[in-house]
């Protein structure tokens, strides 16, 4: 087996939120929205990201892209075999990377300008980046752009509000299609579509990856959605990377209680099925002021004296080879997505 090529590479990353108070805006606490991440992209994959809203997915994937500084850590990607840490390129160096690197936004309406024709919109990216001899030479590549995602090109001289919220998000995958991108951090693309929808845009982003050639950061708070379309998946709570699995290593066997209550919260298919939905008990806690130990100790059914007291490490486990931060990763045995049925 070829060992497969790493596209990016992220080492202990961090974004911190400060807190102020007081007249002069002193800082007294921080929201730590990205605390200590590590993982890596290989190229071709789809990586899936998962947890519930407030746990830092977009933030961490706005900081891949610099559009969030980083309080800390490197984030290393490679351009045609140099790596280059993102964290440490500005101005024009940076703006052409971007090009090797685009985002999917997740509200496919607030993310396009409603003053610009999809036309402007689409292309956008190229006038930016000096792409095209001139306006014509652009509006070709925007005909050929929308074709490709489904559109009619005579569609190119309306605006945003004439078109569907699946329509609207497929003019955000060619905008972020127009520069010949690599690298697509999709920031929970269909989260905000019906569930029809869902499936015809999953099935699209599916095709064009085979096509292009493209590699995903998949973000989603729900598993389901992630589970055809990811080649691996991390799950994150509270800033942190909790567990790091194969998608069908996860699905079958997870390993780590939060992975668990994620599962059991996915919609059944089957009306028959005596198994219920269960929705996990309590809330996200405070980044600012998370509890002692393991984050997810405060909700957790498993959770014992170590808990509270250390916080566990991201290892693998010695059954399966998936990477938990447990202190009990080997011991549980917790449901799978296949037991529900």
């Amino acid at each position: 087996m070829t060992k497969q090529e790493k596209i990016l590479e992220v080492n202990n990353l961090k974004k911190y939120f400060p807190i102020k108070k007081g007249f002069f805006k002193k800082v007294v606490n921080h929201v730590k929205a990205v605390d200590d991440v590590s993982f890596f992209i290989n190229k071709g994959e789809t990586l899936g990201l998962v947890g519930e809203s407030g746990c830092g997915k977009s933030t961490l994937g706005r900081t891949l892209l610099q559009l969030l500084e980083p309080t800390a850590g490197r984030v290393v990607y490679n351009d045609q075999g140099i790596k280059k840490n993102l964290a440490e390129i500005k101005g024009d160096e940076l703006r052409k990377l971007r090009r090797n690197i685009q985002m999917i936004f997740q509200d496919p309406f607030s993310s396009l300008d409603s003053r610009l024709s999809v036309r402007d919109i689409v292309a956008e990216p190229l006038t930016v980046q000096k792409i095209g001899k001139n306006r014509e030479a652009r509006t070709e590549i925007v005909k050929e752009l929308l074709e490709q995602v489904g559109l009619n090109s005579y569609q190119m001289n309306r605006y945003p509000h004439e078109f569907s919220g699946g329509q609207r998000q497929r003019i955000g995958i060619a905008r972020a299609l127009a520069l010949n991108p690599e690298l697509i951090i999709c920031d929970e693309p269909v989260s905000a579509l019906d569930v029809s929808v869902q499936a015809q845009v999953l099935n699209l982003l599916a095709d064009l990856q085979k096509e292009l050639g493209l590699t995903y950061l998949f973000i989603a708070h729900d598993l389901g959605v992630v589970e055809y379309i990811s080649d691996r998946i991390m799950v994150m709570y509270l800033g942190k990377i909790v567990e790091v699995a194969d998608s069908e290593v996860l699905y079958e066997n997870p390993g780590h209680p939060y992975t668990e209550a994620l599962l059991k919260s996915i919609a059944i298919g089957d009306p028959f099925s005596d198994k219920k939905r269960v929705a996990l008990e309590g809330t996200v806690p405070d980044p600012a002021n998370p509890p002692l130990g393991c984050k997810f100790n405060t909700r957790c059914p498993y959770s014992k004296e170590v808990c509270h007291q250390e916080e566990p490490e991201l290892v693998p486990t010695t059954e399966t080879g998936s990477y938990v931060a447990c202190h009990f990763r080997d011991e549980l045995e917790l449901e799978s997505v296949k037991s529900r049925y």
